[in-house]
């Protein structure tokens, strides 16, 4: 396995919840937000320790991601930045994302973001629909969204996502048409599409075990998915993955190094991160992060590993093709590419799967070229079943 260069990416994980949801298993409640200074400077600290051991890579996305990272100040951002640059080598033209909460979202905010870096922007939209907002326990409305997208384009963000959830349970195909067709009339340049999974441990999944909510329908859940991919490619969105579209030249730069499996650096509590060749998380719980960085001040660490780390693997062949075939094939255009591919693994993808490639081109699930393995839009509706069929033939 060799890995391809990549410039580096930085997950922020700012774990601070405004709410409760209803459809998350792990929050940590704003009565802890006490804590979020010194919060702020043990992320400070994690970053100089991983930064040690390799220092001044190039850095071309920053994204702070939770939680609620709309609760931090401008001033905290600020300093986060700031410790950042003197560590890494940032970009001229670095992507600086914020995930937020549309009831966060004022001018004088989002314009203090806009002037410390911050270019694009991804609003909590959820739904359109006020009992399926009440549903997450999300304390926003639809007209919170609305105001907080007009903030921002004052503030002259001009790379918003709107995020939107599908398959609620009781949530109708009208519903559903109703929110694509309002977040169309906000005009943002990304949009993602997530179906609701019911996991493990949340309120929902709770309730519909209980028979207080009805059972999602899979036929329903189809149809939502394929009304939002025509609803957004009429309107010239382009999709790029399975649960994202945009407008031309608005691609998520972070998300695409997920997706191509490259490296990326996880900070904070509840972080996951990928680079040197190493997997790892972070400790969950704020206090015990905080606590660890205090305990792990002045010690030095091999890259990208910190004192906060509570697990960590180093990736084997087996796993890495796992995860690039995985992550690859969300890819709805660009797929697989193959010569990335012959580069890291030092074989064709086509070569190493001549099988399942002959029969899924024939069912018409996935399209083959000199460039690239994609799925066809058939195959992206059954694209865990093809997944599993090419990472059941990896070889160990």
């Amino acid at each position: 396995m060799q890995q391809v260069d990549s410039p580096l990416s930085i997950y922020v994980h700012i774990p601070f919840c405004a709410v409760r949801c209803g459809y998350c298993a792990f929050n940590t409640y704003t009565e802890l937000e006490h804590l979020i200074p010194t919060y702020v400077n043990a992320v400070c600290q994690e970053l100089e320790i991983v930064a040690q051991s390799s220092p001044h890579q190039e850095v071309h996305t920053l994204y702070f991601g939770g939680g609620t990272p709309s609760l931090l100040t401008a001033g905290q951002f600020e300093q986060l930045l700031l410790h950042t640059g003197s560590m890494f080598a940032l970009s001229d033209d670095i992507e600086i994302s914020l995930e937020a909460n549309p009831d966060d979202l004022t001018f004088e905010y989002l314009r203090d973001l806009c002037t410390l870096g911050f270019n694009r922007l991804s609003i909590g939209m959820q739904s359109a629909n006020a009992d399926i907002l009440r549903l997450f326990d999300r304390q926003h409305d639809l007209q919170a969204v609305s105001d907080a997208v007009a903030a921002a384009r004052k503030a002259q963000f001009d790379n918003l996502n709107l995020d939107v959830i599908f398959g609620s349970p009781g949530e109708t195909l009208a519903d559903w048409q109703h929110t694509i067709e309002t977040l169309l009339r906000l005009a943002p340049e990304h949009v993602s599409v997530y179906g609701l999974e019911l996991k493990g441990g949340t309120t929902l999944r709770q309730r519909v075990d209980a028979g207080d909510l009805p059972q999602p329908d899979d036929d329903v859940f189809a149809d939502m998915y394929e009304y939002a991919a025509e609803a957004l490619g009429c309107e010239g969105y382009d999709q790029y993955e399975i649960s994202n579209w945009c407008r031309a030249g608005q691609r998520c730069r972070h998300n695409l190094q997920y997706w191509r499996n490259q490296p990326f650096i996880g900070i904070g509590a509840g972080a996951h991160g990928f680079a040197g060749g190493i997997r790892y998380s972070t400790i969950t719980s704020p206090q015990r992060y905080i606590a660890a960085l205090a305990n792990g001040a002045g010690g030095r660490f091999p890259f990208p590993l910190s004192p906060a780390v509570a697990k960590h693997r180093i990736v084997s062949r087996a796993d890495d093709l796992y995860e690039t075939i995985m992550m690859g094939l969300r890819l709805t255009q660009e797929g697989i590419n193959r010569s990335r591919f012959v580069s890291r693994f030092g074989e064709d993808f086509v070569k190493m799967f001549p099988e399942s490639i002959e029969r899924l081109v024939s069912l018409g699930l996935i399209q083959l070229s000199e460039d690239c393995v994609r799925l066809s839009d058939a195959g992206r509706l059954l694209s865990n079943g093809i997944i599993r069929e090419f990472v059941e033939g990896i070889k160990v």
